[in-house]
């Protein structure tokens, strides 16, 4: 059957954060449901075991030296301490050795945080008793005076120069919060209120200097502006504005002073001469202070700065949602074959960009959501093996270490591979990867209101909550994004009355259901008394859309899915870890390259995109196959 056509050009435009012209907090748009309310269900569920099997659940084993360092407890550094052989190359780092001495922190807590959340996720038995084993752990090192961290007493909350005091425990407590929410433990609660008072005691507002470092390098310094996730999640669960209030501080505070990551500064993002230059993974986790602070303060300062700040990242991404972090972005724009993203970028963009739904409801963020994960995260896995590329394009013409075979002068480049731990450059991704799903299923439901549960990202789950104090269980049987029919099977305590809403798809061209609805504000609402055991089943239409990028080339989609001509390459290994753990080059096998032409007969049949496109070597057009993004490895995307 051949489909209708549409040319659409790519526009990942976020409105603006809707907020009062008074300094005051403004209300949430959505309430956030607990961790562990939302569950994987279908292929997501297998792709998170086969993860928990592969390197997710196994990174501990595979770098035991980085893992096992006891850098919060007998281990924490002091003032003789020196930077630690972590087994990287250090090859286009920034210089200085004082960001090495915190790095196993990083690594260490932000892959516990992704193996936390897909032991509780998965009902992973074994992994839940190890997980309380590491909890406990961590719980001991607490001081009398509430400090967990990385540093002694000599060294902590004193500091002019790089330092990981904020960025060891953002990443140590966003894990304990997850296990909190999951299990209720008391203890863990007061564990983790009493350790974050202590940083607000220590950096007391507007009285404090928490991100004065120098004019040097400050990557570690940069990081722990994220702190202000830890604090946006305390409000959320105590309605404390306390947390609100040091959030806003910290990102003032951060502004206020010298950064090598300058590019979420409040004075740079209003200079309309400044473009975005930092690393990548800071630039799009940087998003997310910003959005709190809007939320917290209220002010159209603020709100004009989330706006530009909004217009400069869209500018920066690719079509697949892969924003330059190759590793800095340098001033560019980006392109499908020469600007790179980094697997720590995909993370922390998707992760902003669900701060930014939950806070003002806006459904672009959604959509881009999605086209994270879907696309370049799910693109940037090997679909083969257990390991992820660290760096990848969306035009991926060859894996052999550099961008596309490109040499860098001075420079040894290795992230353009595939490894499940990437030592030799650093292990953040790998961590980083096991936590894209989870954070990703906790960006799937919301409540709009006590009897409205709203869903805005679309994916196989099931969602356990209450209605008017009756249970709720939905859940959403779908293969989506390869098939885009979906049953919501909802069984009640009792048969309760409430508002069910649906996202309907940018891109979907019509809906069939049996169901009655209204269609509100890109919205299917369902609003009616569901029994004890129901079901809505529908389906959202799609066709073959060819879009434009902001280099004025073409791509081609189907539904929520982006699709690509799969190159045929040679497999090699590299560095064995492990059995079954090891690195993965691919060095191409055709280097023909393709080119749109009006007449492409575009078709979709069977998960696949059938149609014509120019042989730029032999200048014929040919027939060929586009497969969706995350199922190849080299390829050509745009055209």
């Amino acid at each position: 059957m051949i489909l209708s056509i549409k040319m659409i050009t790519v526009s990942l435009f976020i409105s603006p954060f809707i907020m009062n012209a008074q300094d005051k907090m403004v209300s949430e748009k959505y309430q956030s449901l607990p961790f562990g309310s939302i569950k994987p269900l279908g292929w997501l569920k297998v792709q998170m075991q086969k993860d928990m099997a592969g390197f997710v659940g196994n990174l501990d084993r595979l770098v035991p030296d980085l893992m096992n360092d006891p850098i919060y407890s007998t281990g924490r550094l002091h003032k003789q301490s020196k930077a630690k052989d972590l087994g990287n190359l250090k090859s286009g780092d920034a210089g200085g050795d004082d960001q090495y001495k915190w790095w196993n922190s990083e690594t260490q807590s932000n892959w516990w945080d992704g193996y936390i959340r897909n032991a509780f996720l998965l009902d992973d038995q074994q992994a839940i008793e190890k997980v309380k084993i590491y909890i406990n752990r961590i719980l001991a090192t607490q001081d009398a005076d509430g400090y967990i961290g990385i540093y002694d007493k000599e060294l902590r909350y004193k500091f002019t120069s790089e330092n990981g005091e904020l960025w060891s425990k953002t990443t140590l407590y966003r894990g304990l919060l997850a296990y909190y929410e999951c299990t209720g433990d008391e203890i863990v609660w007061k564990a983790l209120v009493r350790a974050v008072d202590n940083v607000m005691q220590n950096y007391p507002v507007n009285k404090s200097q928490p991100f004065f470092a120098g004019k040097d390098f400050s990557g570690g310094v940069a990081h722990g502006l994220t702190f202000t996730d830890v604090l946006d999640r305390m409000h959320q669960l105590t309605g404390d504005q306390k947390y609100s209030d040091y959030a806003a501080f910290l990102y003032l505070n951060f502004s206020e002073n010298y950064s090598s990551e300058k590019d979420a500064q409040l004075h740079n993002i209003l200079d309309p001469n400044f473009k975005m230059q930092s690393h990548g993974a800071h630039t799009y986790e940087h998003l997310r202070p910003l959005i709190v602070a809007a939320y917290a303060k209220g002010t159209t300062e603020l709100n004009i700065a989330l706006r530009i700040y909004l217009e400069r990242i869209k500018v920066c991404t690719t079509p697949t949602g892969g924003a330059i972090g190759d590793e800095w972005i340098g001033g560019r724009q980006a392109d499908a074959t020469h600007t790179g993203y980094e697997y720590c970028s995909l993370n922390e963009l998707m992760d902003s960009y669900s701060a930014l739904f939950q806070k003002s409801g806006d459904i672009k963020a959604s959509e881009a959501i999605e086209t994270i994960f879907y696309n370049a995260a799910q693109g940037s896995r090997n679909p083969d093996h257990s390991c992820i590329a660290y760096l990848k394009t969306d035009n991926s013409f060859e894996m052999t270490g550099t961008r596309n075979g490109e040499v860098e002068p001075g420079r040894k480049q290795t992230r353009y591979k595939y490894s499940p731990v990437h030592q030799d450059v650093a292990v953040c991704c790998v961590p980083n990867a096991g936590r894209i799903s989870p954070y990703f299923l906790q960006s799937c439901w919301f409540k709009e209101s006590e009897n409205t549960l709203l869903t805005g990202v679309l994916g196989p789950n099931i969602l356990e909550t209450t209605i008017q104090n009756v249970p709720v269980r939905i859940e959403e049987i779908t293969e989506y994004p390869y098939q885009n029919h979906f049953i919501f099977r909802i069984k009640t305590g009792k048969a309760v009355s409430f508002r069910l809403k649906i996202r309907k798809p940018e891109w979907a061209t019509s809906i069939q259901t049996k169901e009655n609805y209204q269609l509100e504000d890109g919205y299917l609402v369902f609003d009616r008394k569901y029994l004890t055991n129901d079901q809505i089943e529908l389906e959202f239409k799609a066709d073959v859309q060819v879009k434009e990028d902001l280099n004025h080339e073409k791509y081609f989609s189907y539904g929520a899915l982006i699709y690509a001509k799969p190159n045929k390459a040679i497999e090699h290994t590299g560095k064995v870890y492990a059995p079954g753990f090891i690195d993965l080059t691919y060095s191409p096998t055709d280097s023909s390259r393709y080119e749109f032409i009006i007449n492409h007969q575009a078709r979709f049949q069977d998960g696949k995109i059938s149609i014509y496109l120019k042989n730029k070597t032999t200048k014929k057009t040919e027939k060929i196959e586009l497969i969706p993004l995350g199922k190849t490895i080299l390829r050509q995307v745009s055209f």
